[in-house]
């Protein structure tokens, strides 16, 4: 690292003395002595092989090759400047592509609002959201802050506490109707159940009364990794389902689907803000994370 800073220093000298075309107007430039400046170009024409300058009595003057290098030079350090302005920028404001994982769910019934607004406060934000059910490497897929509902294990990541999903277990009126009755959860041996594939085991449905945990092996009428498609088939009335119950509030209220088995304790699964742990988070990731979880303690 120390051998490509020295470099990079170099070449800066190099383009001043070139545009001003003596060691002493550079020396007084930067403060410096002459000697120093003499010593960096000598050790930049070493390194490349190359003389840079011609020297005569009075004056110096750039070669063919010199005058080669400085086209490449003053975009090299164009270019690093405009990088790092960049750079700066980002650390103090909300800009730049902001890349998000989230379940597929809560993009659409509880992200889209909030990640509206937070787009209107931020004109100069691009917002790239990748929706998946699944576990994504934040590292290797160049994620800034993922949503996940789980209990997380040590990773190295860091997570900020978003919200608790609370399962509810739900039918249609058309389901319970034309079935035997649902009065606790053994019962659902007898039933038709829609499970979700990506918990595990997905037939293994769990109930807590009392501190005691009763499990029951449910019958899969269907299965899927989709959060929705579960819902769908829960209200065209296939089977029960277990899913948060912010996923069914409008199906509640409107009467498509009812709650069944609320005797039981409900099953909370914390929710929370995703992200890799960096003393230089960017504005917009950090912005973002507290925009969000102010939204959902407000809620």
């Amino acid at each position: 690292m120390e051998y490509i800073m020295d470099k990079l220093d170099c070449i800066k000298v190099f383009t001043r003395v070139a545009t001003l075309g003596s060691f002493t107007a550079t020396a007084n430039e930067l403060n410096v002595t002459q000697s120093s400046i003499s010593k960096k170009i000598a050790w930049l024409e070493n390194d490349l092989g190359i003389a840079l300058f011609s020297r005569h009595a009075r004056a110096i003057s750039l070669t063919s090759s010199g005058q080669k290098y400085l086209e490449f030079a003053l975009k090299l350090t164009e270019d690093t400047h405009l990088f790092e302005s960049q750079l700066r920028q980002e650390q103090t404001s909300v800009s730049g592509t902001l890349k998000l994982s989230v379940p597929s769910a809560f993009s659409v019934r509880l992200l889209s609002q909030p990640l509206s607004d937070f787009m209107c406060l931020h004109s100069n934000l691009y917002v790239d959201v990748s929706v998946s059910d699944t576990l994504v490497d934040l590292v290797d897929e160049n994620i800034d802050v993922a949503i996940r509902a789980s209990y997380l294990k040590d990773s190295g990541l860091k997570a900020k506490w978003l919200m608790d999903n609370e399962l509810a277990y739900f039918a249609s009126p058309k389901y319970l109707d034309n079935h035997p009755k649902i009065e606790n959860a053994n019962d659902l041996v007898h039933h038709q159940c829609l499970t979700y594939s990506l918990s595990i085991p997905s037939n293994l449905w769990r109930f807590s009364i009392d501190k005691n945990t009763l499990k029951v092996r449910v019958k899969e009428r269907l299965r899927s990794d989709s959060p929705e498609m579960l819902v769908q088939m829960a209200k065209l009335g296939e089977g029960v389902a277990a899913m948060p119950k912010w996923m069914i509030e409008k199906e509640l209220q409107d009467g498509s689907l009812q709650l069944i088995l609320e005797q039981y304790q409900q099953t909370k699964l914390p929710m929370y803000l995703v992200f890799k742990d960096s003393e230089h988070q960017p504005q917009r990731i950090r912005a973002f994370i507290d925009f969000l979880a102010d939204y959902f303690l407000t809620r």
